[in-house]
């Protein structure tokens, strides 16, 4: 494990700068950009904001002078909730519209639906929400939260801070939550929590008849032992996940929820009165006060013709994400992916909540780790907030993957180097 922890450490020394390049529009060419998001089924509550956020930093990077004298062009598409449309979908907007990077996907199924195709084309992909790592592929960079970036800094602050002793893990039924899941039981069992102190549960996308399992939860948090739930639910299932915690009573104080998933956008739709002091771990809030935050915001009002448009996580990493892609354009001089995916290692830009994200030699970047308490008005207030950690694209708790790290660099060029054997394996390769 020191080996492991020295390596990755060794690996944060990588920054670079770059040279703004601003000039007037080529007259007979544009550089296209994918955005692929769904914008209907059970995901549009959370992927159309995405959308919308795509299509204005593309408007803003215009306003400033495009990319290497053209202009950018969005290039949506709707996967509708669909994962193997998804897939189909990527092959459409490489294949056919040509575009030199895609920003997109939400569950880790359709991330995961559409790495081949990023492989087999050899593009790159933009890939901006928390998710339970155990990846690391060369055309994929990771701009939203790894578990330790999120998951095991969450279990830390209900430990310490509000002294929960039993976890129930709640969750959607694929990937992301089991995977998040398998870290956590593995990580809580290493602090000492019994295993009849743990409840795993997992429902269907778009589930809605959450009584049965909300009593569930009320009856595991009522041995005497104070009880949180760890929430992984995705999608449009929050609602009335919410909806019911109000509607039986469950309150903060007794038993607290604390979510991955669930941010302002999905917030904007539920009556919060009865929600007050629940919990969401992620990287970036809305009601972050710095210059930087407030003027994404007044941006995206303006953008929106909106001021009751949320900003959220997912936005920031897509920001995040958008920037260093135009800042490696830049320092290549060419949007050739081979020449973008090796400049993108080391590039650094500002996040919004008054630090700054570097692009890792294993595709991940840093991001500090913010608990936000859940107010009336569907905002949050940040009770906790770390420094920059290194996101960890191989957990440290599973047994398969405590001993890999992923360099992307040459001559490493792995997404899955064990330490202990001085090999490359093929999975995430």
């Amino acid at each position: 494990m020191r080996l492991k922890t020295q390596l990755v450490s060794a690996l944060m020394g990588a920054m670079l700068s770059t040279t703004a390049f601003h000039g007037a529009f080529a007259a007979d060419d544009t550089i296209k950009v994918g955005i692929l998001h769904s914008l209907s089924g059970t995901m549009a509550i959370s992927e159309t904001t995405l959308k919308d956020a795509m299509l204005m930093l593309i408007d803003e990077q215009n306003k400033k002078g495009g990319l290497l004298g053209k202009k950018l062009e969005p290039v949506v598409v709707d996967p509708a909730s669909n994962w193997p449309l998804f897939a189909e979908k990527a092959r459409e907007l490489i294949s056919k519209d040509k575009v030199a990077a895609v920003f997109g996907c939400w569950t880790s199924v359709s991330r995961k639906s559409v790495l081949p195709v990023f492989k087999e084309l050899d593009s790159i992909l933009f890939y901006p929400v928390q998710f339970e790592g155990e990846e690391s592929e060369r055309n994929v960079f990771y701009t939203g939260a790894a578990p330790n970036q999120q998951a095991i800094p969450a279990v830390d602050y209900l430990m310490k801070n509000e002294g929960v002793e039993r976890f129930v893990l709640e969750g959607t039924d694929y990937v992301y939550p089991r995977t998040t899941n398998k870290i956590l039981e593995a990580y809580l069992k290493s602090k000492g929590v019994k295993a009849e102190d743990i409840m795993v549960n997992y429902t269907p996308f778009g589930f809605s008849d959450w009584q049965t399992e909300v009593a569930k939860i009320k009856k595991f948090g009522s041995s005497g032992k104070k009880t949180a739930v760890i929430s992984t639910i995705n999608g449009d299932a929050n609602v009335p996940f919410y909806k019911e915690l109000g509607n039986q009573g469950v309150k903060a104080e007794d038993i607290p929820v604390i979510a991955f998933s669930v941010g302002e956008e999905e917030l904007a739709g539920i009556d919060t009165k009865p929600l007050v002091g629940h919990l969401a771990a992620w990287n970036y809030f809305e009601s972050v006060d710095t210059p930087a935050n407030a003027e994404f915001i007044k941006e995206w009002h303006a953008f929106t013709k909106s001021d009751k448009r949320v900003t959220n996580d997912p936005m920031e990493a897509a920001y995040i994400g958008f920037n260093m892609w135009v800042k490696a354009v830049e320092k290549a001089g060419t949007t050739d992916q081979d020449k973008v995916i090796n400049a993108l290692v080391g590039v650094t830009v500002p996040n919004l909540t008054g630090g700054y994200a570097t692009m890792m030699p294993n595709h991940y970047i840093t991001k500090p780790v913010l608990i936000g308490e859940i107010q009336e008005n569907g905002q949050f207030d940040v009770v906790s907030q770390t420094p920059e950690v290194v996101g960890d694209a191989w957990s440290d708790y599973l047994p398969d993957s405590k001993d890999l790290i992923a360099d992307w660099r040459m001559p490493m060029n792995c997404g899955n180097f064990n330490v202990k054997t001085g090999k490359c394996g093929g999975k995430g390769n």
